[in-house]
């Protein structure tokens, strides 16, 4: 048998990906119509995202994955910077059409994770992650039985996307990768066992760097994938290595934060150094794929990032001193961005 990690499964799991991941979709609808009333109102006046935002008094962070992903459900469109409402939108979601389904929504307005929806509408800051309290995410990946179960849940999903990654990017001329915030360190695994010259280590805070260890061991890789504990906000990252790997870390964070851990790996990497991001990328007109925008509206509700778009992480990329060089699909509506340092 050959190790899992260096091969693929005979179906594709989409379908089973976009379950999960759009769950809260039509929470974010459902907020906009029984609470916003907001086709009604776009549609006798069209606005920017910065009108949206004064009008409704809602978050910009939020407000743009709400109006990305209306955009790929073809509810809106965008001209000049101004968003309209579509035919679809205008008959079936705005008062005064025959048509109108806003009171079908209606009875979705009390529920609680469309009230959690609103909050984050307005406050722009995350809802609760499953049953815990208020704790950041962040915050509660230090707590033992949440990193567990979390880190469990990522590295699942990363069996079939590590692999996946490892097919697409060329590392060739690439000799030493540090996994930023690596998770169970499933990818660097994935990457080295693909590239037989890359030695790889996992940047993790504990306790997740334990649980990386004991993963890592589990794929027969202790060898050749090591673990760093250390945060990734706390100093510089660790020298020494040619290639950084951001997977699935920045979309759990805001724009500012982007662009300082885009600096970190700047000053990290020697010149000519490489960068992969690693992640689901909403395209660079914002119309879509459906699916991501989906996802980034999960992400809105549950952290404090959302699914960039491949506009935007071009915009931090050069403004962080990287060049731009390719972006290719990996799996699942995932993919990965590979940039140059300067």
């Amino acid at each position: 048998m050959p190790h899992p990690l260096l091969s693929e499964p005979a179906t594709d799991p989409l379908p089973l990906y976009r379950l999960r991941d759009g769950i809260v979709a039509v929470d974010l609808l459902a907020a906009a119509v029984a609470h916003l009333d907001f086709f009604t109102w776009l549609a006798e006046h069209p606005a920017t995202l910065g009108a949206i935002c004064v009008q409704f008094e809602i978050h910009p962070r939020p407000a743009d994955v709400m109006m990305t992903l209306f955009t790929a459900m073809g509810l809106t469109t965008k001209a000049g910077g101004v968003f309209h409402c579509t035919l679809r939108s205008r008959e079936h979601l705005s008062a005064g059409s025959p048509w109108n389904l806003a009171p079908y929504y209606v009875s979705m307005k009390d529920r609680a994770p469309t009230l959690d929806m609103l909050r984050v509408l307005r406050t722009g800051k995350p809802a609760n992650w499953g049953s815990y309290d208020a704790q950041a995410w962040a915050q509660a990946m230090e707590r033992e039985d949440f990193a567990q179960s979390f880190t469990a849940a990522m590295d699942c999903r990363g069996l079939l996307l590590g692999p996946a990654l490892a097919r697409k990017v060329d590392l060739a001329g690439q000799r030493a990768l540090l996994d930023v915030a690596g998770g169970s360190g499933i990818y660097a695994c994935a990457l080295v066992l693909r590239h037989a010259h890359l030695r790889a280590a996992v940047l993790e805070k504990p306790p997740v760097d334990r649980i990386a260890r004991e993963s890592i061991a589990k794929q027969g890789c202790t060898e050749r994938v090591e673990v760093l504990a250390g945060d990734m906000f706390a100093g510089g990252w660790p020298a020494g290595f040619d290639t950084h790997l951001l997977s699935n870390v920045l979309h759990d964070w805001d724009e500012p934060v982007v662009r300082e851990l885009l600096a970190k790996s700047h000053a990290a990497l020697a010149p000519g150094g490489l960068l992969i991001v690693h992640d689901a990328f909403i395209n660079a007109e914002k119309t879509g794929p459906l699916h991501v925008a989906e996802y980034s509206a999960l992400l809105m509700n549950i952290t404090e990032g959302k699914c960039y778009s491949l506009a935007e992480m071009r915009g931090y990329l050069d403004g962080a001193g990287f060049e731009w060089m390719e972006t290719q699909p990996t799996a699942v509506g995932r993919g990965y961005v590979l940039a140059r340092r300067l």
